[in-house]
């Protein structure tokens, strides 16, 4: 689990350097208004550094938002900026998928589960001997808790 945050923290880091060197130094575009878009990623690093499951779960919904704007820079940008976007591309899918395992195991380790889906199976509850039943009452089964 510390390769895996490790790896997040990584790769988060190099995600806002690369925003950054791209908007205000490599391939700029406008005045360098760009770069804030590093700013949600900057804002992830305390949670993520803290190992908060909250942060690491709205950064890997966070991330495809860097993913597709890399997919659409790079089909309608040229030279250095196109090769930028790619690899933009790359850190973010790289990045979702070490968050998505990180989270997988960290919820894995809190239920106890040993599964191969990650879930807890919720042990069945039976109701006391002299408890009546649906087919007893005649109520419907599938109604709920009354």
């Amino acid at each position: 689990m510390q390769r895996l945050r490790a790896a997040v923290t990584v790769l988060l880091l190099a995600l806002v350097a690369l925003g950054l060197a791209w908007e205000l130094k490599l391939a700029p575009t406008g005045s360098g208004t760009l770069a804030i878009k590093v700013l949600p990623l900057v804002a992830a690093l305390p949670g993520v550094l803290r190992h908060r499951l909250y942060t690491y779960r709205w950064l890997a919904l966070l991330i495809w938002l860097y993913v597709l704007e890399g997919l659409v820079r790079a089909g309608s940008e040229h030279g250095i900026a196109a090769a930028l976007a790619m690899v933009e591309v790359a850190l973010g899918i790289t990045l979702f998928a070490a968050a998505a395992a990180y989270i997988r195991r960290r919820l894995r380790g809190s239920t106890g589960s040993t599964g191969s889906a990650g879930s807890a199976v919720t042990p069945a509850v039976t109701p006391p001997a002299d408890t009546p039943t649906c087919a007893d009452t005649g109520a419907h089964c599938d109604a709920g808790p009354t």
